[in-house]
């Protein structure tokens, strides 16, 4: 009898013990903290506003999601957001590979300059196995990615005169953001790169402090950059920013098989509506957004195939040193899905 009892407990015991961790899978968060470097008034926070909809309306607001833009969380610095989510300070993000790229260096292959001609080049990329091997790589670094968005074609703009040619880049001081690499490409064509925060940035360009930035177009529209001095755009499209949807590990293992994948769903749901809002107007035929942008009185360049060669020239030692330190067979890869495209 007493036997019995004991193994009775026994099995009680390893009962409980089993349950354990799915009781604590069912332990939810208030609210789960999601990080961007800008509002909702650009594409790249409203790719975020769009996730946390989803999600609310496909748990029926189980998951509750709240956006800080600014990298309020990290006091601005976007250069320290990644570290921060694996802290788990960040629960979720929509981050930018550019500022991701310190602590992930294969993150620098969407920043070498001049290797994405077109938007099917970033789509070859983000959505083939190059992209499948960066996301493997970030989840070794102990973050969980589930989509590809975009902030898209980094144009060049500045206060002072129309950029045609390497030379019109000389003595010009324009704001970079915290990348080795973006340094690099700017010495190399003449100019002097300061890095800055964005929240800096704007106050330094009113001022005249700095001359100029680097940033998709809709980041010149939605911030009115026209208003604080960039007179002149030189669309050279050298480098794109793709963005990707993450979540801090030890979020992700607490939640049900299921909501996990209700979350992915919507991250990629969301990162496809993001680029579509990104890309609107900047893809012919609909070159709205670039008329839009000449109508306020700003004078916008397009570099001819022979005028963007001779970017591409003055980068290419850059380009080699970083493709070692990225990783060579990584940017082969990326080299031959480009020339492979449809």
């Amino acid at each position: 009898m007493e036997r019995r009892f004991l193994m009775a407990g026994a099995a009680a015991l390893l009962a409980a013990t089993l349950a354990a961790p799915a009781q604590a899978q069912t332990k939810y968060k208030d609210e789960y903290k999601v990080s961007t470097v800008v509002g909702t008034a650009f594409p790249w926070g409203k790719g975020a506003e769009i996730w946390i909809d989803l999600v609310k309306q496909r748990t029926n607001g189980r998951i509750n999601m709240k956006l800080y833009p600014g990298v309020s969380l990290v006091q601005g610095d976007q250069t320290r957001e990644f570290t921060a989510i694996r802290q788990g300070i960040i629960d979720m993000a929509v981050g930018s590979t550019i500022n991701w790229s310190p602590q992930v260096k294969e993150l620098n292959l969407f920043s070498l300059p001049f290797l994405m001609p077109d938007y099917k080049a970033i789509d070859a990329l983000t959505q083939g196995d190059v992209g499948k091997q960066l996301f493997g790589i970030l989840e070794r670094q102990g973050v969980v990615p589930l989509a590809w968005g975009e902030n898209g074609y980094r144009e060049l703009t500045n206060s002072k005169r129309e950029v045609r040619k390497p030379d019109d880049l000389k003595g010009l001081k324009i704001r970079v953001v915290g990348s080795p690499l973006f340094l690099d490409t700017f010495r190399a064509l003449g100019a002097n790169p300061t890095q800055m925060s964005w929240a800096d940035a704007q106050p330094a360009f009113a001022s005249g402090a700095v001359d100029g930035q680097e940033n998709p177009m809709s980041i010149f529209t939605a911030a009115k950059l026209h208003t604080v001095g960039q007179k002149y755009v030189t669309m050279w499209g050298y480098v794109a920013d793709p963005l990707v949807f993450v979540i801090n590990k030890e979020v992700w293992e607490s939640w049900t098989p299921a909501d996990r994948e209700i979350v992915r769903q919507a991250a990629i749901d969301a990162g496809k509506q993001q680029i579509g809002i990104a890309r609107a107007g900047l893809v012919a035929p609909d070159l709205s957004t670039v008329k839009n942008v000449q109508a306020l009185g700003v004078n916008v360049t397009t570099l001819t195939p022979q005028e963007r060669d001779a970017f591409v020239t003055a980068t290419r030692r850059v380009y080699a040193q970083w493709k070692a330190t990225i990783g060579a067979d990584l940017v082969n890869k990326a080299e031959g899905a480009i020339a492979a495209r449809k």
